[in-house]
């Protein structure tokens, strides 16, 4: 199965996640460490989209709304994952990250959002 890359939104990087994710093998990319802190939604998504790599951001309404304004549009990306806030501990989050990880291909999240809180 082609397995996704997961692109870290600044609202959502917790250094404990992303170290726990990169343990397990998973390929992380954060908005630190590519150099786009403070870029607009769209902006980070059209970067996620243009490498291949999945959205990962606690920012659901907005996100939301520029998956809305993709798909009408036409424009794909590589699929969110979507999560709210302060909802969920390191170790939940490293386990629902994991179980979408684990039952869908890159190939099954394009232009698809994925809500965490679905995954338990």
């Amino acid at each position: 199965m082609d397995r996704f890359v997961i692109y870290v939104d600044e609202n959502a990087m917790d250094t404990e996640v992303i170290a726990a994710l990169r343990s397990r093998g998973v390929t992380v990319t954060t908005v630190l460490g590519v150099g786009r802190l403070e870029k607009a939604d769209d902006d980070q998504l059209a970067y996620a989209a243009v490498r291949g790599c999945v959205l990962y951001s606690f920012n659901v309404g907005d996100f939301l709304q520029l998956h809305g304004e993709w798909a009408a549009s036409g424009r794909d990306h590589a699929g969110m994952i979507l999560a709210q806030q302060q909802r969920y501990s390191v170790g939940e989050q490293l386990r629902r990250l994991l179980r979408i990880r684990e039952a869908l291909s890159a190939t099954d999240m394009r232009n698809r959002v994925e809500f965490l809180n679905n995954w338990g």
